[in-house]
Formats: structure tokens, sequence, C-alpha cells
């Protein structure tokens, strides 16, 4: 039986988590954040699950009658971090060679194919056995997260803003800094597609956006094979539609060689942290030449995810942000 936990606000402001389970959400009694139930079940040494039944599970919760806050954060958001991982997804790598050949016009392999080769010859070791490190990016702290159903907001100088449609690891770091993964949401790695074809040393810049997580955290493994569907709706119709594949069946890296490369850095152990982590996608409806306006609704969905993530996309207005000389 596959459960979720969720994070809500409801009508009196009070915040909540719930276990969903058979389609039935109901409050787990006693806790107020997915992050401090998970402190407790490190404590007692057992499973987010059974944490959560043992503290006693309360009336159901009208998902409908509360407000769904991404499954996921922390009270300090510079202790949040979001990040992730490219060139994952076995088929990944066309859209992005086809952008950086395109700006580079070389015959010869770009950066991102060679990346993408070395991941499919060594991206899943043998147990025990270090695999080829994957590109990895920064996209921000918790100040950035979005839950479904708030807009994403892009800057006023960014030249798109794009979806990708992914899943995400979420996972704290132990009182003794040892990461603990905590489950994986369905997430939406927002991006500057156009920066980055401009200039692959402009990919940091075109990271550096917010990122929204479905409602649910999936409690234990992920199916190998996970397939879902991203669009685009204009105007209330719908602007642009594909499937996508997730899942280590469909990925030339294994999760657990992402996870090794990405904690592998001691300042990422640091205890009490929360760490976002987006394990990449090999669909992108820039690659289909769509260009996104404000106004624009991203939808992805997913099984085993029962919830969908919804979210509009808007446009900062401008700034001009100035250094000052004490």
């Amino acid at each position: 039986m596959g459960r979720s936990l969720l994070q809500f606000r409801a009508a009196d402001g009070q915040r909540g988590v719930a276990l969903l389970a058979d389609g039935r959400a109901r409050r787990v009694l006693g806790v107020d954040s997915v992050r401090a139930l998970a402190r407790r079940a490190l404590e007692a040494g057992d499973d987010l699950a059974a944490t959560a039944e043992r503290a006693g599970l309360g009336v159901p919760v009208d998902l409908d009658t509360v407000r769904l806050l991404p499954p996921i954060d922390h009270a300090d958001p510079a202790h949040l971090m979001l990040s992730g991982t490219g060139l994952t997804h076995l088929g990944s790598a066309e859209g992005r060679d086809a952008m950086h050949r395109a700006a580079a016009a070389d015959p010869a392999p770009t950066d991102s194919m060679r990346m993408f080769r070395m991941g499919v010859e060594g991206g899943k070791p043998a147990p025990g056995e270090a695999g080829v490190q994957p590109e990895w990016f920064y996209k921000g702290d918790g100040s950035g997260l979005v839950a479904s159903g708030e807009p994403l907001v892009s800057p006023a100088f960014a030249r798109d803003g794009g979806e990708e449609p992914e899943i995400a690891g979420i996972y704290l770091v132990d009182a003794d800094g040892t990461p603990v993964r905590l489950g994986f949401a369905l997430a939406n790695e927002f991006s500057d597609h156009v920066t980055e074809r401009g200039n692959y040393l402009w990919l940091a810049h075109s990271k550096l956006r917010p990122a929204a997580l479905g409602p649910e955290l999936w409690l234990g493994a992920l199916p190998p094979d996970v397939r879902g569907t991203s669009r685009i709706l204009r105007d209330g119709a719908v602007l642009w539609e594909k499937p996508f594949l997730s899942g280590e069946a469909n990925m030339s890296h294994s999760i657990a060689n992402l996870e090794r490369h990405h904690f592998k850095y001691a300042p990422f152990r640091r205890p009490g942290d929360v760490h976002v982590h987006f394990f990449g996608t090999a669909t992108l409806s820039f690659s289909d030449g769509v260009a996104t306006r404000p106004g624009d609704v991203f939808e992805i969905e997913a099984a085993p995810f029962a919830l969908p993530l919804r979210n509009s996309l808007a446009a900062a207005p401008p700034t001009d942000p100035t250094v000052r000389v004490l």
C-alpha cells in the first residue's frame, strides 16, 4: 500500500500534517511539520509511516478546504538547499545537445553529450563502487520553494520561464551528519532555457529560479518506472502536452549514485539541514519550440502520486539593485 505525507494550513491558520493512504487523508496528531515528524522518527529509530501512525491519526482532512503546502520546509529557509542533476535520464541529452550545438556551430560532441555518455557508461555502479559523477547545479534555498497552486515567478531579467517535470528526493541530515532520505516528491524544476542556450556557462544563471513541489511526500522506494504527463494550459486550453518518464528504469544514473555525489561534500551534511534534490528530466516544452508567457499554467501528474502539481507562470517587476559602500 502506497502512503504519502502532506503538509497543510487549515482555515484557522494552523498548520498540520496528514497521512494519505487509499485516497483518504487523516491528520497526524501532535505535529505541525514533516520535519518535526522526521526528527521524532529518527529518535525512535522507526520509519515515517510507522511514526505517524504511532502519533495517532485524527479525523479525515478534506483537502478541498485546506491550503496544501510543499511536503517539506524549514523554519529557517537558509537551512534548506535546492539543488539538482541534469542529463540523468535516457533521452535527456538530445534537447540539451541541440541547444548547445546551435550556439557553438561545432560538429564535435558537446560537453552535454559527453557527460550524458559518461552517465550511460558509468552512472549505475555495482554496490560498493563509485559511479561517474553527474552534472550538478544549485537552485537556491528554501525561499524559492513553491507549493502547488502558487505562481512560479520568473525574474524580470529572465529570457524564458520553462517547466521541467521531475522527481525530487527529500532529505534531512541527522544529528550525526548522516543524510536521511525522507521520500520523494513530484516537482517542476523551473528554469530559463533561453539563457542556458545562449552559453553553456550560463547554466548556473538559468537555474537560479524558484521550484515547485507537488503536495505529497511519497514514502518508501520510488517505483523503477514512473510515467506521467506534463502539459501547459493557455487561456484554459491545452497548448502543449507530452508524456514524461522517470524512475531508475528510465535513468542513466542510479538514485544512489546521484545521492552519493551530492552528499560527498561535507557542507551538505550539516546536521538539521533539509535538502531537496531534483533528479532531472528528458521532457521539455522548450525543446518543441514552445515559448511560455505569464498566465500559462503548468500541470504535472504521475503515478504513484495521487495529487497533481499545478502552477501558473508570473513575472516579477523589474528591479535595479545597487551596491552601497560603507
